[in-house]
């Protein structure tokens, strides 16, 4: 098994395993030398085998948080380096963090519009509140329905009607369907009269103590929701994660005391990705509050499961109101522009001063005509965004290429808009705005894709940004041939072919022997897109009477 882009564990994750490596290495010969690749690459899940039942929970605060954003991250240079957690053929493995589901395999209207609901919604004929909302300052708490079941209770603000639990719905069905874990949310009725205080709630004051909940607790979470009718309030409801609470994840680090986590979270591809996902929905919201470890126990190991908790911030509007007009465009503290504005009393407009938007109370401030997936930005600086490299880039926009248009309609349809316009207007904005990312991303490197060699010699690839057209076909594909020696690294040359379609024909003499390995570097000559002249190197594995595709590499050597 080769996982090829993941470091080894580093002192302080498990000096045992650690140990154990350096016995291993000193049993080996010297001038002996690893394989590139194994008889079992390339992995489809990654490998998590040490128990992390000793991890404790933590609490990231908030003030921190945003102080390390701007001081640190803000600050932060990319290292430009591949990602560290992708198999030998350039993909995220299944994980703790991430799931392939869209864009890997096909995936029904129904199952996006289902996204991660397992249970039935929630029973409203009581609620009983069991503490508050544990961050943030938007109304909401956590309560139990008449079944018992635990729910993350979130309300709308009075300025916008079905927005924040219309986005909270529609959301987590997308973030589902690119890949993450995500909370089952359902659209519900809370009725005032028919909600209850836990006699053990309690809430944490502003002097640090906890005391028990009062009417007057609840009615201040109430005064800041909006009804739909005189004591009726439409909520999402969200079901209490199984497991044990752990708090958030940061986009940097690691959990030092979880022996699975052993890539830096800014190198691994999925939270890399966020910079792309988040543009497409507008995700501006993007701490550590909003994220949430659980220790779940599957037989006999605990291991630690990673949730995008809250991806309500999206779209046009959050739990609080509309966006801010600034946001997606620019931090909220961001000198650049602010130093623009005071040197030019104002004259000085920044993009979004200049964007018409048409504006809707349950979808807020969302539009795509103007929108550069390049330059989005969220509220604050995140490392993880910072590290994205072109090929993290070019691997989200492909998801999100993966939406038709039909699968978003699905999505939006589970936010219970009752204004078809709002329906509308979020589906049209979604649609533009992933095609503009589409357009920005996928011929931004060799779009080469899916390369296939059947026995008789035959090699089939497809191109990405073709396919999406958002470029026209290439003059010509180029395909270098060469015999690869895995246990060394070494090559030969064998020929070069070239063909103005997708299929290339191999050259005579390519090894037969099973086992015997390739590289082939595949490239295209456009005069619009120099790019796609950098090859990507694949490498295949005689197998039988044909030939297995184990090894790519998009952007090699970077």
């Amino acid at each position: 098994m080769a996982m090829t882009s993941f470091r080894r564990p580093t002192l302080g994750h498990s000096v045992v395993i650690a140990l154990v490596a350096l016995a291993a290495i000193a049993s080996v010969p010297v001038g002996s030398q690893q394989p590139r690749f194994f008889p079992d690459d390339p992995i489809a899940v990654e490998p998590e085998t040490q128990d992390a039942s000793q991890v404790e929970p933590w609490s990231l605060d908030l003030a921190y948080d945003l102080a390390h954003a701007y001081l640190v991250a803000g600050r932060h240079t990319s290292e430009n380096i591949r990602a560290r957690n992708l198999n030998s053929v350039d993909e995220v493995p299944d994980s703790s963090w991430f799931t392939n589901r869209i864009g890997s395999r096909p995936l029904t209207t129904a199952e996006i519009a289902n996204g991660p609901v397992v249970a039935p919604p929630p029973d409203t004929s009581t609620w009983s509140v069991q503490r508050e909302k544990s961050a943030g300052a938007a109304a909401g708490f956590t309560a139990r329905d008449a079944s018992g079941a635990s729910w993350f209770v979130s309300f709308d603000a009075p300025s916008n009607p079905e927005g924040a639990t219309g986005a909270l719905v529609v959301a987590t069905k997308l973030f589902w369907a690119l890949g993450y874990n995500q909370v089952e949310y359902h659209l519900a009725e809370l009725r005032r009269d028919r909600l209850v205080i836990d006699p053990k709630a309690t809430v944490r004051r502003p002097s640090g103590r906890r005391t028990p909940m009062t009417e007057d607790d609840v009615a201040d979470v109430m005064s800041r929701a909006r009804p739909q009718s005189e004591g009726v309030y439409r909520v999402a409801a969200g079901r209490a994660l199984p497991g044990r609470i752990l708090g958030g994840f940061k986009y940097e680090g690691t959990r030092p005391d979880d022996p699975n986590d052993i890539v830096e979270h800014q190198h691994r591809r999925e939270l890399r990705a966020l910079r792309v996902f988040g543009a497409w929905t507008n995700l501006t919201d993007m701490k550590a509050g909003n994220t949430l470890d659980t220790l779940i126990t599957e037989g006999d190991r605990a291991r630690v499961r990673h949730y995008l908790q809250d991806v309500g911030s999206t779209f046009g509007v959050g739990a609080n109101g509309p966006h801010d007009w600034s946001e997606g465009w620019e931090y909220v503290v961001d000198p650049e522009p602010a130093w623009r504005r005071l040197y030019t009393l104002g004259f000085a407009l920044s993009p979004w001063q200049r964007v018409p938007v048409d504006e809707h109370p349950a979808i807020g401030r969302f539009e795509g005509d103007a929108f550069d997936p390049l330059t989005w930005k969220p509220r604050a600086p995140v490392q993880a965004y910072i590290e994205m490299r072109d090929d993290d880039g070019f691997w989200a926009a492909r998801k999100v290429m993966a939406f038709t248009d039909e699968a978003i309609r699905a999505a939006v349809a589970t936010g219970g808009f009752t204004d078809p316009q709002a329906a509308r207007l979020l589906e049209t904005v979604l649609i533009k705005r992933r095609d503009r990312i589409g357009q920005a991303y996928l011929p931004r490197i060799n779009p080469i894709i899916e390369p296939a060699l059947d026995a008789g010699g035959n090699l089939t690839v497809r191109n990405a940004a073709v396919d999406h057209a958002v470029a026209t076909a290439p003059r010509q594909y180029t395909a270098r041939w060469m015999t690869f020696d895995n246990a060394t690294g070494t090559t030969r040359d064998l020929a070069t072919t070239t063909s103005e379609t997708t299929r290339l024909a191999a050259p005579t003499g390519l090894p037969q022997a099973a086992g015997a390995m390739i590289r082939v570097d595949l490239s295209a000559d456009h005069p619009e897109h120099e790019s796609w002249g950098r090859p990507i190197e694949t490498y295949f594995r005689r197998e039988g009477d044909g030939w297995k595709l184990v090894g790519l590499f998009r952007l090699p050597g970077a």
